[in-house]
């Protein structure tokens, strides 16, 4: 089980995007991620299943082959290995689940760098 999120880091995961682990179990990770207005997470895929969920904001989400557009309280299931990218018309913040957890996240979080 890791720290609270108040203990956890924030970590950068690309220009205008960052994000600070909530908390992780054997089969499931938690994090809160938060955007700024104009930024963009370009393509990629990961092995976890993940869902998105606005907490505050607005977010193009591109999976699916479609663009989904999703507002405060919305949420959006990404399958396995599913080719994904998200844009961010104004700040955003989004708790993102994901089974199973995000080991290089959780190794990040335990670097000394990133406390």
């Amino acid at each position: 089980m890791s720290e609270t999120a108040s203990q956890n880091p924030w970590i950068d995961l690309a220009p205008g995007i960052r994000r600070r682990t909530v908390t992780h179990g054997a089969h499931m990770y938690q994090m809160i991620a938060e955007l700024k207005a104009g930024s963009k997470m370009p393509e990629h895929k990961h092995p976890q299943e993940q869902i998105i969920h606005i907490l505050s904001g607005r977010m193009k989400v591109f999976a699916n082959g479609g663009t989904h557009e999703l507002g405060a309280g919305e949420s959006y299931y990404l399958a396995s290995n599913v080719p994904h990218g998200v844009e961010t018309p104004e700040d955003t913040r989004v708790l993102d689940t994901f089974s199973p957890p995000r080991d290089e996240y959780i190794a990040l979080d335990r670097q000394p760098a990133a406390r």
